[in-house]
């Protein structure tokens, strides 16, 4: 059996305000092994749109993350972009990271804002030497202003975070910076546009801004089955969850399924499989009265496409729980957590459906993941 990559919780990002504009792919497994970040930055799209009253049945089809030197960049299917910044390839990794996000849509129509994260769990004097501002080559940036920084960056060497007494915080790499926010210009359609940040023309802009997909999901309901050990060891044999997957001495309770009500007399388990160093990884299973079948999902969850293992139809999530009618995974790529992938996925009385997810494809200090998937949830 194969372990993979544990989370941690982390404290929250500093969001600051969003702010008018003026103007390789993910790995399938982070290509380290190391604690994640909060859940993603979520705005509200720009422009409004009208909700559908039934589901949309769409895929899921999560944008890919790409890389420019010292900065990482993706969107998702709704066209809000984030690129963050990264630990150089040589050096060491930084206290403070940033993370700058674009909504979709022309800036004429209320779209367009950017918005910023300033990421301080690393930074072990958050409290006492909060970050209060930028310099960019020099030039002070507000630390509120993220059009202004965005717009500074795109032709810059470096970035500085400094304190309150314009000491300096942390020194941030700007090399691919205008290369991810011309990235973010043509993804949103932007490019040749007074909209655009680094490809800016005179045309006006015709950014689109496309609804999110809706999911029909069902409010958990009922008690959850209460198992007997005649159901627990089919579970553990038909998922290959044997407990030598285990270190020996364990806490039993790491091995124990957790059983959560779904609604209409069906109830999710969720069986601890395996274990690494900072990953867990539980099979998935649905009990409808006598019968257990393996629980079914609409996109890979995890870094592999099969589940528990790959000799098996059982799938599969890392680090996983069960809370609120969201079933979430989060496989980290190392224990630091600056890698790996974080999902929700909601039960639609037959599977269940990929709500959200965010990544990081590189191992290099940013733990604030970028989200590559968005999905409206209807009850």
């Amino acid at each position: 059996m194969l372990c993979k990559p544990n989370f941690f919780a982390l404290a929250p990002v500093i969001a600051l305000p969003l702010l008018a504009c003026s103007p390789s792919q993910p790995k399938a497994q982070p290509k380290a092994e190391l604690a994640p970040k909060l859940e993603p930055v979520s705005a509200t799209p720009a422009t409004p749109q009208p909700t559908p009253a039934t589901d949309s049945h769409t895929s899921p089809r999560p944008g890919p993350l790409k890389t420019f030197t010292d900065w990482t960049v993706g969107c998702d299917n709704a066209l809000r972009c984030t690129l963050g910044s990264l630990m150089p390839e040589a050096g060491d990794a930084p206290d403070l990271t940033i993370n700058l996000t674009r909504e979709p849509g022309p800036v004429a129509s209320g779209g367009g804002q950017i918005s910023l994260a300033l990421e301080t769990r690393n930074f072990a004097d958050a409290k006492t030497r909060p970050p209060a501002g930028f310099a960019v080559d020099g030039t002070p940036v507000a630390l509120g202003d993220a059009a202004a920084l965005a717009a500074a960056i795109a032709n810059a060497q470096a970035l500085t975070i400094l304190d309150a007494n314009g000491a300096t915080l942390a020194t941030l790499s700007l090399k691919g910076a205008a290369a991810a926010l011309r990235y973010i210009d043509a993804q949103q359609s932007r490019a040749g546009s007074r909209d655009a940040i680094v490809a800016k023309g005179p045309a006006p802009s015709r950014a689109p801004a496309p609804a999110l997909p809706v999911i029909a999901a069902i409010t958990p309901s009922g008690a959850p089955v209460r198992l007997t050990s005649a159901q627990v060891a089919p579970m553990r044999k038909r998922g290959s969850c044997d407990l030598a997957n285990f270190p020996s001495g364990a806490d039993p309770a790491l091995f124990a399924p957790e059983v959560h009500a779904l609604g209409g007399g069906k109830s999710l388990v969720l069986f601890p499989c395996s274990t690494g160093a900072y990953n867990l990884i539980g099979a998935l299973f649905i009990v409808d009265g006598a019968k257990i079948t393996p629980a079914q999902l609409d996109a890979p969850s995890g870094f592999e496409e099969t589940g528990a293992d790959s000799g098996t139809p059982v799938k599969s999530v890392i680090n996983g729980s069960f809370k609120d009618g969201v079933l979430t995974s989060y496989a980290k790529g190392r224990g630091l957590g600056d890698c790996g992938v974080i999902q929700s996925f909601v039960w639609d009385a037959t599977r269940f459906r990929l709500s959200e997810q965010s990544e990081m494809g590189e191992c290099r200090g940013n733990i604030d993941y970028i989200t590559t998937w968005r999905a409206k949830i209807v009850r």
